[in-house]
Formats: C-alpha cells, structure tokens, sequence
C-alpha cells in the first residue's frame, strides 16, 4: 500500500499492548495515526508518539459519534489508510453458571462495537480502497473450555471478516485478520481480577481454580505486544497480505489441531483440563 503523507490509520484499544505497539510502528512508517482509549485512560503513552487520542466506548453509541465526528474532522481532505479493530475485552467461566450481562457485554465490545466502528468508517475506506485489519485470537478457531463469551466472540469476528471482505471484493478493501495466541496484554489482567467466588461449592471449581492458574502463566509466558503489532503494520502495508495471519509460538502445532476431528480434540482438551485438576 502506497502510504501518502498524513494519510490516517484509526487504531482501536491503543492505551497499551498490541495497540500501543501499533500506535509506535505506524506513526514511524509516516501514518497519521488516531489512537482510542477509554475516558479513563491516561492519553499521555499516545501523545508522547504524536498519535492523536480519541476517546471511544464501543459499548456506547454516542461516544461512536463522537470520537467518528472529531476523527473525520481532523482528517479532513487526508485519505483514511486503514482501520485496526484492536479494542476487545475478555472473560469467562462455565457456562451452566455464567452471567449473561457478562456474555452481552463481551460480545457487545468485541463483535457489535467492531462492527460499528467499521460502518463509520467505511465510506471512507471505500474511497481510499484501504484496509480493514481485524484482531481475532487463536480462540476464534479453536474453542477452549470456560472461555466461551471471549472465544465465542472471536469465532463472530471470524465469520464477520469473511462476511465483509467478500461483501468489499469489488471495491478493493481488504480485509485481514490477525489471530495471536496469549499476548501479555492488560485484557487478561482485567479478566483475572473478576471475581469468582461464584463457582465455589459447584461441580467447576477445582477445574476452574487449574484453569486460572494456566491462564496467569499463559500471560506471563505471552508473546510480546510488539511482535503482534509488526505482523499488523505488514498486513496494513504490503501489497497481497494473507487473510488470516495465526501469531503464535508454536504454528505448527496449531495448524495440526485445526485437523483433528472434533471427538479427538474434545478428549485432549478434557484430559488436559479435568484430570490435572482432581
């Protein structure tokens, strides 16, 4: 992609992680880059980069409007390069004991919010032929056991970026999506600080107490935000990018589970999950 001076690339979730990182990487390449965060979060990491920060709930319609309003705005007559939908949240636990505002709310940021966000800013994609980068997870291709509001969201995200990059065939606007495996990001921290007191004394404690622990060691152990964020700027910027783009560590192994018959991954899983925990 020929990248024209000042032409603007909004960045969705840039207070930290992989869409800080991001943030960094475009603004060195000569993007002007739009960075949102929440009203509580702190703008300074975005403008130390000379990224303009916008602030955007996703779960909210008239902060949409707004953060869309004041970014066409100040783009002005400026091309629109690209969209990243990096913004999401995680969460989860058993689903027999799941709070269904929990399932709304995850699937109200990371699936009905990109969608939102993507619709205002389509028109001007179209008329730039730019890009839409999705950030997914390996968790939107292979389903992991008390995770389901994130996973599930994540197979939507899926589905909806092979929805609409055959919808935008004709008009040259790809569609890329991203799928890292655990990054060490703050989403996982937000999720590990909910409480769940809920499920002691039911048939899922010991399994979720294990899980738990896999989790912080997962983030722990996760890829850097900045590796994540390379493999985003090379599909905003290069000329054939892949659809789908895994970021993990171990690809191999993630490829070869994507052909193992559903029975077969379902005992690996359980085996993995419910015997280390008893």
């Amino acid at each position: 992609m020929a990248i024209e001076n000042g032409a603007g690339v909004v960045v969705t979730g840039a207070s930290g992680g992989i869409g800080l990182a991001t943030s960094r990487l475009l603004v060195e390449r000569g993007f002007r880059v739009f960075g949102t965060l929440l009203e509580h979060e702190d703008s300074a990491p975005l403008e130390a980069l000379e990224v303009t920060p916008v602030r955007l709930d996703l779960a909210q319609p008239a902060s949409l409007r707004d953060a869309t309003e004041r970014i066409r705005a100040l783009l002005d007559d400026k091309p629109l390069a690209g969209l990243i939908n990096n913004a999401g949240i995680a969460d989860g636990g058993p689903i027999e004991l799941l709070d269904i505002d929990v399932l709304r709310h995850v699937f109200e940021v990371n699936v009905v919010g990109l969608v939102a966000v993507t619709q205002a800013f389509l028109p001007r994609l179209r008329q730039s032929r730019g890009r839409i980068i999705n950030i997914s997870s390996v968790s939107g291709r292979l389903a992991t056991p008390f995770l389901a509001p994130y996973c599930g969201s994540k197979f939507a995200v899926e589905a909806i970026s092979d929805c609409l990059r055959r919808e935008l065939y004709p008009f040259g606007v790809e569609v890329v999506i991203i799928e890292p495996a655990i990054v060490r990001t703050p989403i996982w921290d937000k999720a590990l600080q909910h409480d769940f007191d809920r499920y002691r004394g039911s048939p899922y404690e010991s399994v979720i107490a294990k899980a738990l622990r896999r989790l912080r060691k997962g983030r722990e152990r996760g890829l850097d935000p900045s590796k994540v964020a390379r493999v985003i700027v090379d599909a905003l910027t290069v000329a054939r990018p892949p659809i789908r783009i895994p970021v993990l560590r171990n690809r191999r192994g993630f490829l070869l589970a994507l052909w193992m018959s559903d029975r077969f991954l379902d005992r690996r899983i359980a085996r993995k999950a419910w015997d280390a925990a008893r």
